[in-house]
C-alpha cells in the first residue's frame, strides 16, 4: 500500500520501521517540527524524523496540517491510507479523507477509556490494572472512531510510565501490518466504541508533578510512577541551607505512620497522609538517576527530616 505516516516520538518509531519491514511504500513520513532539545536546547528533529531520514524517507514538519497549501500537498501524494501514531496534531477532515481507505491511528490504550494526549501516564496515575494498544480508523472526534485490531496488557506493580511505554510501542507496532492487510482485502472488522466508559487523558500539567506527602500512599506512588521518567514527580529537601529538588522515580507502597514527608528510616521511606511510600530510584537536580543505596551514599536523608 502506499502510505503516508505521521508520527513524532520514540514510540511511534517501531511502527514506522514495522510498516517499511512489511513492505509498504512510504510516501511521506509527518513529524511535529525540530524542538529545543536537552541542555543546551538547540533544535532537533523528532525522533520519527531521524529515523524517517536516516532510511531515505521524505519528510514533512508542517506547524499546521490545517494550512491549505499542506492539505493540498497531502491529497496529491494519492495514498491508499495514512497512519497516525503520536502525530501530536489535530487533523482535519480533509486529511483524513483524502487516502482512499482514510486514515488509521494507533493509540495506547482501551478505548473509550483514556482517549487524548497522556493514556499511558494517565492510566498508571489512575491504578488501572490493564490497558493496551489499539488500531482505530480516524474520525473529527477527539479518538472516537471504530477499533479495528487491539491487545490487552496488564500494568504491573513497579510499572513507570517509561516501562510501560517500551512494553506497547512494539506491541502496537505489530498490529498496523495486521490491520492494514485485513484493510486492504476488504476484510477488517470495525467495531464502535462503547458510549459508556469515556474518560479523557489530559496533558500532564507541571503543577502535577510536584508531589503532595498530604496525599495517601497510594496516591502518591501512582503518581510518581506515572510520570517517571518524565516530567518526574519532585520534592524538595534542606540541603547547606537551601531546598535541593528531587525527582522520585520510582516506588513502592509500605506500612508507616508519621507527619506527612517525613523520613521515617534511614533507606528513604517517607510517610504520606495514610500510609508511606519508599521511594526506590531518585534524582537529584543536576544528576543522573540512582538506585536508592547509591542516591542516599551521596546525599544522605536522616530520619526526622521533612520533605516539602
Amino acid at each position: 500500500m502506499r502510505l503516508a505516516f505521521l508520527g513524532t516520538p520514540d514510540f511511534a518509531v517501531p511502527s514506522l520501521a514495522e510498516l517499511i519491514a512489511a513492505g509498504h511504500e512510504i510516501a511521506a513520513v509527518y513529524s511535529q517540527p525540530p524542538a529545543p532539545r536537552g541542555r543546551g536546547q538547540a533544535l532537533r528533529p523528532s525522533a520519527v524524523q531521524a529515523f524517517a531520514e536516516t532510511n531515505g524517507l521524505a519528510v514533512r514538519t508542517p506547524v499546521s496540517m490545517r494550512d491549505p497549501v499542506e492539505i493540498e500537498a497531502f491529497a496529491a501524494l494519492d495514498l491508499d491510507a495514512a497512519v497516525v501514531v503520536a502525530f501530536g496534531q489535530i487533523l482535519p477532515a480533509a486529511v483524513l479523507e483524502a487516502p482512499r481507505l482514510g486514515a488509521f491511528n494507533l493509540h495506547a490504550s482501551l478505548l473509550p477509556r483514556w482517549r487524548g494526549a497522556a493514556p499511558i501516564q494517565r492510566a498508571i496515575m489512575a491504578g488501572d490494572a490493564t490497558t493496551g494498544v489499539q488500531v482505530m480508523r480516524m474520525t473529527e472526534g477527539l479518538d472516537e472512531g471504530p477499533i479495528l485490531l487491539s491487545e490487552t496488557v496488564r500494568i504491573d506493580a513497579l510499572e513507570t510510565a517509561g516501562s510501560l511505554h517500551d512494553r506497547l510501542a512494539p506491541i502496537g507496532a505489530h498490529l498496523l501490518p495486521r490491520a492494514l492487510a485485513a484493510i486492504e482485502r476488504g476484510g477488517a472488522r470495525e467495531t464502535p466504541q462503547d458510549a459508556e466508559g469515556v474518560t479523557y487523558a489530559k496533558k500532564i500539567r507541571p503543577k502535577e508533578a510536584r508531589i503532595d506527602w498530604t496525599k495517601s500512599a497510594g496516591f502518591v506512588d501512582r503518581r510518581i510512577r506515572g510520570l517517571s521518567p518524565a516530567p518526574g514527580a519532585w520534592f524538595e529537601c534542606p540541603a547547606d541551607g537551601r531546598p535541593v529538588r528531587v525527582k522520585a522515580l520510582l516506588s513502592t507502597v509500605e506500612d508507616g505512620e508519621g507527619a506527612p514527608g517525613e523520613v521515617l528510616d534511614d533507606r528513604l521511606l517517607i510517610a504520606c497522609g495514610r500510609g508511606a511510600v519508599r521511594i526506590l530510584r531518585a534524582q537529584r537536580e543536576g544528576r543522573s538517576a540512582q538506585g536508592v543505596d547509591d542516591f542516599l551514599r551521596g546525599f544522605p536523608l536522616q530520619p526526622g527530616v521533612r520533605l516539602t
